[in-house]
């Protein structure tokens, strides 16, 4: 399966009583940008106030996504993969997500998720990901 980040813009309930705009990503699992879409949409019906906007849709390459329950944020990280044949020593930058409440909880997730390998941590960041949906198995 494929992942696609999807822009949505949407009025929902952004505090007690008042609807407002909001502009959200998502990172949503299947096999084309109809196909996400469609099962983002039906996801936040139940939260949106008149008109939805899909803004952008496009395929997205991440190596591993390392949830965590009971954390909010989505970090982005790039990690440089070393490999050894011989005498050569090869890197390969690849991008990954790790969900956390604050940075040094990503990096010490990140850094114990990727433990058995043989990698460096080049950047992380927090990614504007609200939510991940996976493929139903």
């Amino acid at each position: 399966m494929l992942f696609y980040e999807i822009k949505v813009n949407y009025e929902r309930q952004t505090g007690e009583d008042n609807p407002g705009k909001v502009k959200e990503t998502y990172l949503v699992e299947g096999v084309n940008c109809a196909d996400v879409e469609n099962r983002l949409m039906e996801e936040i019906k139940p939260f949106i106030f008149g008109d939805c906007e899909v803004s952008s849709c496009k395929k997205v390459q991440y190596f591993d996504i390392f949830p965590n329950e009971g954390s909010e944020f989505w970090f982005k990280a790039r990690v440089e993969m070393i490999t050894v044949d011989g005498d050569k020593e090869t890197r390969k930058a690849v991008s990954v997500l790790v969900q956390a409440n604050m940075i040094d909880d990503a990096i010490h997730a990140l850094k114990q998720y990727l433990s058995a390998l043989d990698c460096e941590i080049i950047s992380i960041g927090k990614s504007p990901i609200m939510d991940i949906l996976r493929a139903v198995k």
